[in-house]
């Protein structure tokens, strides 16, 4: 995908509001026929620009009612424990984002609790069994503001 592309950022803007938008609705869009939008689309999955397709799920209906902001520092920044450390927030179900960054803190993380006994158990998997972690510091989220994972897009 070029970027100044345009049909293909029509269809990225569609499919970012929508991932199950008809073909026939973005092909209107697009001035694309139809045959061409599946292509398109399935050249922007394969090329890694379309990274997938989730459904929304609100936590609170599932029980999740407690939502963290952890910032982790480790002891050791050698790759093997960063990768290690990745891995760990990968399979585990609660964390929502882990983000690789720089400053004080090695990682923050965006963790769901349906409990404060049930975040405390989540700590000690994630954090207290782990030799690497120098430490970790908890905000809770008290309101969910603006939540999302949408990527602006211009012509």
């Amino acid at each position: 995908m070029t970027k100044s592309n345009p049909e293909d950022i029509t269809i990225l803007r569609l499919l970012q509001a929508n991932a199950r938008e008809r073909l026939e609705t973005i092909a209107s869009e697009t001035g694309l026929s139809v045959a061409t939008v599946q292509r398109r689309i399935k050249s922007l999955k394969a090329e890694g620009v379309i990274m997938g397709e989730e459904a929304l799920i609100s936590p609170e209906a599932v029980g999740y009612n407690m939502t963290f902001l952890i910032m982790v520092e480790l002891e050791r920044e050698r790759l093997d424990q960063l990768d290690a450390f990745r891995r760990k927030t990968k399979t585990e179900p609660q964390v929502q984002q882990c983000y690789y960054i720089t400053g004080e803190a090695d990682f923050a993380l965006i963790v769901l609790a349906k409990s404060m006994q049930d975040f405390e158990i989540l700590t000690h998997r994630l954090f207290f069994a782990d030799t690497n972690v120098k430490r970790f510091r908890t905000s809770v989220v008290m309101d969910r503001t603006k939540v999302g994972l949408t990527v602006p897009l211009s012509d």
